[in-house]
Parts: C-alpha cells; sequence; structure tokens
C-alpha cells in the first residue's frame, strides 16, 4: 500500500496514522516520523519564526514524491508507505511533513522513514522560506539545506 499526498491544507498526523496502520495488517512493526515548524530560538538574533512558506512546482513535485515512495518501498521491502507533505504558509506548531512505513521486521521500517525523511530534506522538490519576528516588516529569507543534510543524504548512495 503507497499513500502519497501533497496538502495545501493544515493535517492531523494521528488521524491518517491509524488509517495506515489498520492498513498493513500482519506488519511486525510501524515507525513515523512528523515534522513541525518550529519557533526557533527566542535567544536567536534572527528572532522566533513566524512562519514558514514551502513553494512547489505540483506536477514535478508528487511525481517525485511517488518516485521516492517506490525507491523505500522497494529498497527496504515494506509492506506500507505513508507520505504527506504540506505547501503554502505554516505556522510554527504546525505539521509540515509525515512519513510512515510499515514492514514486516522494524529495521525496514525505520531506514525506509530516515531514507526518505533525508531525500525530502534536501533532494525534494521545494523552495523554503521563513519570516522572522526581527526582520525588517516581516521580510522573507530564503532557506537553503545545511551540510548536514547533504551529508545525511549521502549515506544512501
Amino acid at each position: 500500500m503507497k499513500d502519497v499526498r501533497l496538502l495545501h491544507q493544515p493535517f492531523l498526523p494521528g488521524s491518517l496514522i491509524g488509517p495506515f496502520t489498520n492498513s498493513n495488517p500482519g506488519l511486525g512493526g510501524v515507525c513515523t516520523f512528523v515534522g513541525e515548524v518550529r519557533s526557533g530560538d527566542r535567544d536567536d538574533p534572527q528572532g522566533p519564526v513566524e512562519a514558514l512558506e514551502l513553494s512547489h512546482y505540483e506536477p514535478l513535485t508528487l511525481e517525485g514524491m511517488q518516485t521516492l515512495a517506490d525507491a523505500a518501498l522497494e529498497r527496504f521491502d515494506l509492506m506500507g508507505l505513508l507520505m504527506v507533505h504540506r505547501v503554502g504558509v505554516m505556522h510554527p506548531g504546525e505539521p509540515i511533513v509525515c512519513v510512515s512505513a510499515a514492514a514486516r521486521h522494524r529495521r525496514g521500517a525505520i531506514d525506509a522513514v530516515d531514507f526518505c525523511m533525508d531525500h525530502l530534506k534536501c533532494a525534494a522538490w521545494f523552495w523554503k522560506r521563513e519570516r522572522r519576528a526581527s526582520e525588517k516588516g516581516g521580510e522573507w529569507r530564503w532557506i537553503e539545506p545545511r551540510a548536514d543534510d547533504y551529508a545525511d543524504l549521502e549515506r544512501w548512495k
């Protein structure tokens, strides 16, 4: 079972994970990661995050997510994979992404979620920017993946 979604509206991860788990009878393990918009450190000189925006080109983004899901299903011998990603403007505490993998054994599920998140973090089809409280007039600033993100992705080659 593969369920890949690109959403423009907020979602509740729990409302997705229960049905996903139930649709994979006989599984041995489920691993789920939910990423949320961080508020940032109040001591950060740039100030706390007020909003995060993810832009995309839907035909490319959704196709790329489907291809990533297929690669994870094959590589980790999964029973099922759920991959949900938000786009648009989000605020601190709102879920951005939910990846859940079901497998007969825990290691496959854990590794599949890690694999998907590493690819979504820095090899995906999104443009990300944030607005922080201290920036002049609430200006937006583009965010690029960090060196650690690229190093995490390299593990899978």
